[in-house]
């Protein structure tokens, strides 16, 4: 491995999950405490359940262990945003407070980035993932007229799930994209990848255990109006002009990360 893993930043989107973030931090901790590099958890916590506040206690016997947020929801794309800001890592990535891919998948992940990939994600799709628990049929029907939707729209076609909620990135990469990623909402997950390949990172997919926990926070109505409406920001604001400044500085990122 040409570049070794040597500090790996976990962020932890959480809105309202104080019933289930202890778990998932503590499994994150064991896992990593078995690793031969440094870690650090960084939970970005949002809302008024007491999330916040119980990681903050955590955090003042585990240095390891930051948390960030806000009272009012924020969205899952401002929190990761802001928590790559003032992560330390050399290799960054995000997973979902609930749980729904156990972190060991990341023993994958490690394989990815030894072959040179600069993002790996987690996929759902891949004739080798593995869902446990899927969802309702009738969320299954819309996250297929969903991917169909996207890929008309924005592209990505060569990626099968854009949605699943267990990404990593070599640092270099991270804070480029995130740098110019600017949708709050669920739909960050579609900008990323897309800032990521128009700067020509090389994005590795890898198979994933996955399982629903029945607990989706998405209205079907006004969260998929959202969702659309954010779909056509990314469309109009990153691939309406390809020459723009916008695009050219991801195309330029990208080659000078690869040099």
């Amino acid at each position: 491995m040409s570049n070794p893993i040597t500090y790996v930043s976990v962020i932890v989107p959480a809105f309202n999950e104080v019933r289930s973030i202890a778990a998932t931090l503590g499994e994150i901790r064991a896992y990593f405490e078995a690793k031969p590099y440094d870690f650090e958890v960084i939970v970005a916590a949002d809302g008024d359940d007491g999330t916040r506040e119980l990681v903050r206690d955590l955090a003042a016997r585990d240095s390891r262990l930051r948390v960030i947020g806000h009272h009012e929801r924020s969205g899952k794309g401002r929190g990761v945003r802001e928590a790559c800001a003032i992560a330390r890592g050399d290799c960054i990535g995000f997973v979902d407070a609930d749980n729904k891919t156990p972190i060991s998948e990341f023993d994958k992940f490690e394989h990815a980035f030894a072959d040179g990939a600069d993002v790996v994600i987690g996929s759902r799709r891949l004739p080798d993932s593995h869902v446990e628990r899927p969802q309702p049929w009738y969320r299954r029907l819309g996250s297929k007229a969903f991917r169909l939707a996207l890929h008309t729209v924005v592209g990505l076609d060569d990626i099968v799930d854009t949605q699943c909620g267990f990404k990593f990135f070599r640092r270099q990469a991270a804070l480029d994209i995130f740098s110019r990623q600017r949708i709050d909402g669920y739909m960050f997950d579609v900008e990323i990848l897309y800032l990521a390949t128009d700067a020509r990172y090389l994005i590795a997919q890898v198979p994933v255990r996955w399982r629903d926990d029945g607990d989706s926070r998405l209205q079907l109505f006004r969260g998929n109006l959202r969702n659309a409406v954010d779909v056509l920001r990314i469309c109009l604001g990153h691939n309406l002009d390809p020459s723009s400044a916008y695009a050219r500085e991801g195309r330029e990122a990208g080659a000078r990360h690869r040099r």
